[in-house]
C-alpha cells in the first residue's frame, strides 16, 4: 500500500487566484516576505504552494488576517528576471494538488505549512459528447499563439508561454486549461480544483461553455 506524499514547512503564496496542475502563474514580487522566499526557492529549486485567498489581500497589510484554501497546487519556478534588486518578474508551472495540513504564519508574515500531495488526475480520454470543448480549446489556444507571435514581433521580447505540450485528447489537462481560461468566479474554480474526477471536472465546464455560448 502507497502512502501519500507529504512535505513540511513548505512556503505558501496566497493569491486571489487558483492555479491549476499544468497552468502558467506570472508573478510580480515586490513584498520582502516574499522576495527572500522566491529567491530561496529559486536557488534550491524547490517549490512554494499557492493558495486562493478567501479573506485578505496579497498585499499584506497589519490591519487584516489573511486565510486562504486547504486545497491548492504546488509551483514551480521556471523563470525569474532580478535585474531590480526589489523586484522580481517570475514565470511559475502549476504541478501537483495539495492539501494543507497544518499552518503557520512566520513572524515575518510568511505562511509555511505541511502538506499532503494530492494524486495526479489519471489520463481519462476526452468521450465523443465532450469533444467539442476540446475543439474549442485548441482554437483558442491557436488564436492566443498568434497573437502573443505579433506582441513579440512588436515588443522584441519573449511573451507569456502558452502551456506545453497540448494534451487535447486528457479530460483533464483540457478541463484545467478552460478553467484558467473562462472568467467564471474564484469560488467556483476552487470548486473544480478540489474535484478528483477530471472527467466530472470537463463536464461541468462543458456545461459553463454550452451556457455562454462558446460551445455550442
Amino acid at each position: 500500500m502507497t502512502h501519500p506524499l507529504t512535505l513540511t514547512s513548505l512556503p505558501l503564496f496566497p493569491l486571489n487566484t487558483v492555479l491549476f496542475p499544468g497552468g502558467q502563474l506570472p508573478l510580480r514580487v515586490f513584498e520582502l516576505r516574499y522576495l527572500e522566499m522566491v529567491r530561496k526557492c529559486h536557488q534550491a529549486g524547490s517549490p512554494f504552494g499557492v493558495v486562493a485567498l478567501t479573506a485578505g489581500d496579497e498585499v499584506g497589510r497589519a490591519d487584516q488576517t489573511e486565510s486562504f484554501q486547504s486545497v491548492g497546487t504546488l509551483a514551480q519556478i521556471t523563470q525569474l528576471d532580478a535585474t531590480q534588486p526589489d523586484l522580481l518578474y517570475v514565470q511559475c508551472q502549476g504541478h501537483a494538488r495539495m492539501h494543507v495540513d497544518h499552518k503557520q504564519l512566520l513572524h515575518q508574515g510568511l505562511w509555511v505549512a505541511d502538506v499532503t500531495l494530492i494524486p495526479v488526475d489519471q489520463h481519462v480520454p476526452v468521450p465523443d459528447d465532450l469533444r467539442p470543448a476540446s475543439l474549442a480549446l485548441a482554437q483558442v489556444l491557436h488564436n492566443l499563439h498568434q497573437r502573443q507571435q505579433a506582441q513579440e514581433d512588436r515588443l522584441h521580447g519573449p511573451a507569456i508561454a502558452l502551456p506545453q505540450p497540448l494534451q487535447l485528447s486528457d479530460c483533464g489537462w483540457v478541463a484545467n486549461r478552460w478553467c484558467e481560461l473562462l472568467p467564471i468566479p474564484l469560488a467556483l474554480k476552487q470548486l473544480l480544483l478540489e474535484l478528483d474526477s477530471p472527467l466530472l471536472r470537463l463536464e461541468l465546464v462543458s456545461d459553463v461553455l454550452e451556457r455562454t455560448g462558446i460551445v455550442l
